[in-house]
């Protein structure tokens, strides 16, 4: 039996990891117990876990989230792309500084147990730690310099989850993850959050507005993958890492404009006819730093999978969100 804390649990991501370790569990073990923490949950849909309210950027609460010592951690939590370039300061106090302290918190409980204490930590970090010149599919070996300060933040979390690691105080993995597509419910700040909309809105009959041009391409993978990634992590043996801990997930890539000619043939060109075009210079600056390809394969030799064709990413989010099986082909 496993005690796992899900921090960021109250989100899209957190949501689906946190049903996927209920029923299925770890190594084919089930949970002895398994802790959700964020701000607020989602009204609709099943409960999973002991959820709780709190936020790690309050004095405290690392410090008695340590103290429990859990086996497994999932690290979730962040304010989105946007949201942390808009609000300079939030963003570092809520990305950055939260981690170290968490990560403190640990360090305590790993030398107040003489060492016997190492939890797994699995950190969901982001594309965003790349930026340009972006000159074909990036591996992770390639040097992070973020133009964005959601990257620079991401990229300085992995940085001490990696210290940390060496130290032997944890045991982390940082998934570099592609936008996770098709995101069910609002939309929320995020600069990418746009590839979601301009899937799930007109699937229910909404407008969605496109920011970018249609030629514009970018990395997806489904929540479905998501949550593939982080229990693999969490069950990986990390020796294969070789003390390099930050992987490039395996994601597909394509242009906004497949990612429409994917959805009409699966709902029709009524539905298409949903999206309208409607540059946003913001946006783009922040996308456009990112890059388009990932070069995963370090990743798929370590057992991470994700989608090959877009349909299947929007045949997914049919069937898991809308509750409808799609039609074959």
């Amino acid at each position: 039996m496993v005690r796992i804390l899900v921090i960021g649990g109250g989100g899209m991501v957190g949501g689906k990891l946190a049903e996927r370790l209920a029923v299925t569990g770890l190594n084919g073990r089930l949970p002895q117990q398994l802790v959700l923490l964020d701000l607020s949950y989602p009204k609709t849909g099943t409960a999973y876990g002991d959820r709780r309210i709190g936020d790690l950027t309050v004095s405290g609460i690392s410090e008695s989230l340590a103290a429990e010592r859990f086996d497994v951690i999932f690290h979730l939590a962040a304010i989105v792309s946007g949201e942390a370039e808009q609000d300079f300061s939030k963003g570092w106090q809520v990305n950055l500084m939260s981690v170290w302290h968490f990560l403190e918190a640990l360090r305590r409980e790993h030398e107040a147990s003489s060492g016997s204490y190492r939890p797994r930590l699995v950190f969901a970090s982001t594309t965003g730690v790349y930026g340009p010149p972006i000159d074909g599919p990036v591996d992770d070996a390639r040097i992070c310099e973020p133009r964005s300060s959601y990257g620079a933040q991401k990229v300085c979390a992995e940085m001490l989850i990696g210290d940390f690691s060496r130290k032997g105080f944890v045991d982390g993995v940082s998934l570099r993850l592609p936008t996770i597509c098709v995101r069910p419910g609002r939309a929320n700040a995020a600069a990418s959050s746009f590839f979601s909309n301009i899937i799930r809105e007109p699937l229910n009959g909404s407008e969605a507005v496109l920011p970018v041009a249609r030629d514009f391409r970018h990395m997806h993978a489904s929540p479905r993958s998501a949550a593939g990634f982080f229990t693999h992590a969490a069950e990986l043996d990390t020796v294969r890492l070789e003390g390099r801990r930050a992987l490039n997930m395996p994601s597909l890539t394509c242009s906004v404009g497949e990612q429409i000619e994917a959805l009409r043939e699966i709902a029709g060109t009524e539905t298409v006819k949903l999206i309208r075009e409607q540059p946003d210079p913001f946006v783009e600056s922040i996308v456009s730093s990112w890059p388009r390809e990932f070069a995963a394969e370090r990743a798929e030799a370590l057992g991470f999978t994700a989608e090959k064709d877009f349909r299947e990413i929007i045949n997914i989010y049919i069937e898991d969100e809308l509750h409808v099986t799609p039609a074959p082909g």
